[in-house]
């Protein structure tokens, strides 16, 4: 087998400059990178132009059998098939094999898993350390306007304006929207920018600067949350402890949105979901309402 950096590295080089021109976030390139150098590294010495779909579809098939979830293995067809894409575009490819493979079926009735309004001040109570307003406000953003972590990461001081209470958000496909900044939370960030690190290169304009001095990394607020959400947990017993992350902070903000009667189109553009069927998942129902809404009928039995 060939070494993967050897003959294909022009071709994942491509791939990168493509990628970062369409707007994908640094944590996407990545991945997307990662997952293709692992297909590459599966082909042998095959020349890309020798690559037919069962060659996509026999990698696809070996990293299930490796046991990841039917997500991840979607996302790995996904970096492929973005691969192909981006490398037909830059007319260094002519076909793309991973084209037209059907995409695992994933449980899209589960229940997203957020945290309810009485949850999230116990959760907010549970953030501790040097930078606890730095990290309020970031938690803040995200549960009650909806940011994605990766929206967090690349916000910039001039992205909120003080004196309209908003903020601007540059989300997925590269599309700016605009938010409306609730005063409590307006409250946290202007108390964050007040206690704002010093970064250590002086035009850097990031909103929330890490403790090294650098634009707050989406790692680094992933270990954040992870961390907070287990003090969060620490009295429940760790079998019963639920898979919260950063990303439910998101769920919460939907959820909430909904079940105070927000219509669905407002709520996939405060999301910045580009398909309303993205934010259907969000219109899910606890086993409480739906004993409730039963409960209001009145049965009359026939004898």
């Amino acid at each position: 087998m060939r070494d993967m950096d050897d003959g294909y590295e022009e071709y994942k080089e491509a791939f990168l400059i493509w990628m970062k021109d369409a707007g994908y976030t640094q944590h996407t390139q990545k991945s997307y990178l990662g997952d293709v150098s692992q297909f590459l590294d599966s082909i042998g010495d095959k020349k890309l132009e020798q690559l037919k779909k069962i060659h996509v579809m026999s990698y696809l098939s070996s990293v299930r059998e490796q046991g990841v979830s039917d997500t991840t293995r979607n996302r790995k067809h996904a970096a492929v098939n973005s691969f192909f894409k981006a490398l037909i575009e830059l007319e260094m490819a002519d076909a793309n094999p991973a084209a037209g493979i059907k995409k695992s079926k994933t449980d899209k009735n589960r229940t997203p898993v957020y945290l309810d309004e009485q949850q999230l001040p116990r959760f907010l109570e549970s953030v501790e350390g040097k930078y606890r307003s730095r990290n309020v406000a970031v938690f803040l953003l995200m549960a009650y306007m909806g940011l994605r972590v990766g929206e967090v990461h690349t916000l910039n001081l001039t992205d909120y304006n003080r004196e309209r209470h908003t903020l601007d958000v540059f989300g997925k496909g590269r599309k700016w929207r605009t938010l409306p900044v609730p005063e409590a939370v307006g409250v946290m960030l202007n108390r964050a920018i007040l206690e704002r690190i010093t970064p250590w290169r002086k035009k850097e304009d990031a909103l929330f600067i890490s403790q090294k001095g650098q634009r707050i990394s989406i790692r680094n607020i992933q270990q954040i949350a992870a961390e907070t959400f287990d003090r969060y947990q620490s009295d429940v017993p760790e079998r019963q402890r639920i898979p919260y992350s950063s990303h439910k902070l998101r769920h919460s903000f939907a959820t909430m949105l909904l079940r105070k009667g927000a219509d669905l189109r407002t709520v996939q553009e405060l999301l910045g979901h580009s398909s309303i069927q993205t934010t259907t998942v969000y219109t899910h129902v606890t086993s409480r309402e739906k004993e409730e809404a039963i409960s209001r009928l009145e049965v009359v039995l026939p004898f």
